[in-house]
């Protein structure tokens, strides 16, 4: 089994990183928030001479104390206390810290053992989340990376458990961005790798028996290697248990990640590979990334209240028979360098399996089966030319996926459009046509507003793309050219408001073509991530979005 020390971690202080321009953080708390402590940790002073170290500190098997070094500041941590290779296996809190320092990690972080076994997870004692070690991040906490290799990982049965709040958020960046010295922070992406989750949930990479959320069973061992892993940095993800648990993440902040790693991966904002339904994540933020915002890798896992921001290839990424949701997105692209708000992929490996595996995975429910609502995405509806990882697009449904989409927009109109049918906001691939006939694709409630309007072909009775969205209750706007879709700009496209403009307009006022919107949303009174009339659920806590916490202003602003 794990073994578990009591730790040497310090009382909670608050943090606040100076604010500025060069892509500064800023996060200004009035409290640290421990109410939600799950790491068994044992909190004592903060060790050093005289307790005058608040670095973070475990006992060795040895008895050994590994801590941190303090400069008055920050905190750095050698690999000797932790890397890639010399993985975390014990508990561990990091404490947030007095007059706004930062924990520097000078290698990679990685928590619990990886397990590309049964015999190597039984000699762990890991079964499930929980078993391993946990890393509990508090309120107001930074870490940050000085190099491009690093990243962070937690591997299955171990936890992490981040929970900020709305004033005191999480946030994991570079050095660089700690110490302002980003030269044009939007796009100073790939400054460090990112974070990787792995759990026990199921992947349609592994082979199993039965039917999924029936009687489901593995027939085989199930060790998928994860983004990044390879020789000290390997991580493995997968399982039967789509009620695993990771632990918690809320308000939390991921920054300038997708550094291509030692394996020649480019991680993601945050990869949650086979992570269960258990997992708590509300509140999360991906800025400034080179890869996805975030990607999920089969599993189970949800999310409420998703910001991706300058995300430059796809926002919101699925894969591998994720059965899961997301409840509220807001999706900005940069202006000549996003890709997808979504690419929605069913089934791993699509293209290497026959036909009757193909059905037999949908039939037993291993295929992705995805719902999203109230998500806003504005488009960088750039030229392939431009675009560092495609073109700037809405949607798309492939590889056999079951979507629910609801009371959304997809708006690519700010800028300017390319003269090949390569920006659509709305794609259907493949077999999900035939999902998409068979009625396991629903676009209810939802707004399209770009120049080029679907892609891909149509489904197989002969139907458009755009007629079937349209007898889903979906509505294409007419774009031509530069359109700008704010209540003060053109009576005849009014969809967003607000400084900055991306408050949905209420139904009721909204405008598509010079005409009402001719649907009621399926829940509140607004399309989109948020309105001017109800609680913005990403106010104080996000980076790069409102005044007071940003570098510069929104590129359509």
């Amino acid at each position: 089994m794990i073994r578990k020390f009591a730790l040497v971690a310090t009382t909670s202080a608050l943090l606040s990183v100076g604010c500025g321009g060069g892509g500064d953080i800023e996060i200004n708390p009035s409290t640290v928030d421990n109410s939600v402590n799950n790491s068994n940790n044992t909190t004592t002073d903060g060790g050093g001479s005289g307790g005058d170290n608040p670095c973070a500190s475990y006992l060795t098997g040895g008895g050994q104390t590994r801590q941190g070094t303090f400069d008055g500041s920050n905190c750095t941590y050698a690999p000797s206390f932790v890397d890639s290779g010399n993985n975390l296996m014990v508990d561990l809190t990091i404490p947030a810290l007095t007059g706004g320092g930062a924990h520097i990690f000078q290698g990679s972080l990685f928590v619990g053992g990886a397990a590309n076994t049964d015999a190597e997870l039984a000699a762990l004692g890991v079964t499930q989340g929980g078993d391993g070690p946990r890393l509990t991040i508090e309120a107001g906490t930074t870490l940050a990376w000085q190099d491009n290799s690093e990243f962070m990982v937690i591997n299955r049965g171990s936890q992490l458990f981040a929970v900020g709040t709305a004033t005191a958020p999480i946030t994991l960046t570079s050095v660089s961005d700690v110490n302002g010295d980003l030269a044009d922070d939007p796009e100073a992406v790939s400054q460090w790798g990112g974070l990787v989750i792995n759990g026990f949930a199921v992947t349609n990479k592994c082979s199993y028996t039965g039917t999924r959320g029936v009687d489901l069973a593995l027939d085989a061992q199930c060790h998928v290697a994860s983004e990044g892993s390879a020789g000290l940095d390997e991580n493995f993800y997968g399982g039967d248990n789509d009620a695993d648990s990771s632990g918690r993440l809320e308000f939390f902040v991921v920054k300038h990640t997708g550094a291509e790693v030692g394996n020649g991966d480019e991680l993601n904002g945050i990869t949650f590979s086979g992570v269960g339904s258990n997992t708590i994540v509300e509140n999360i933020q991906t800025y400034s990334v080179f890869d996805d915002g975030i990607e999920m890798f089969g599993g189970a896992v949800s999310v409420t209240n998703f910001a991706g921001i300058y995300v430059r290839d796809d926002s919101i990424d699925v894969d591998e028979g994720w059965m899961g949701s997301i409840d509220t997105a807001l999706v900005i692209q940069n202006e000549a360098l996003g890709n997808q708000c979504i690419e929605s992929d069913g089934i791993g490996s699509f293209s290497s399996l026959d036909d009757a595996t193909i059905e037999d995975f949908i039939a037993r429910g291993l295929h992705t089966q995805a719902a999203i609502n109230n998500m806003t995405c504005i488009v960088s509806p750039q030229s392939s030319s431009l675009g560092s990882r495609g073109q700037g697009a809405g949607v798309r449904f492939r590889e056999g996926i079951a979507w629910d989409v609801r009371d959304s927009m997809i708006i690519a109109s700010f800028g300017p459009d390319d003269d090949v049918d390569t920006n659509a906001c709305l794609r259907i691939d493949d077999r999900s046509r035939q999902q998409a006939q068979d009625g396991n694709i629903t676009l209810d409630g939802v707004v399209f507003a770009c120049e080029d309007r679907t892609n891909g072909g149509s489904l197989p009775n002969g139907t458009t793309v755009e007629d079937f969205a349209a007898g889903q209750n979906a509505i294409f706007a007419t774009i031509a050219g530069i359109v700008d879709p704010t209540a003060t700009a053109d009576t005849q496209l009014i969809l967003l408001e607000g400084s900055p403009a991306i408050f949905s307009v209420d139904a009721a006022l909204m405008q598509v073509d010079d005409a009402d919107l001719p649907f009621a949303p399926s829940a509140g009174d607004f399309i989109g991530a948020m309105s001017l009339s109800s609680e913005n659920p990403f106010a104080g806590w996000t980076f790069g979005i409102f005044d007071g916490n940003r570098s510069q202003p929104l590129w359509f602003e």
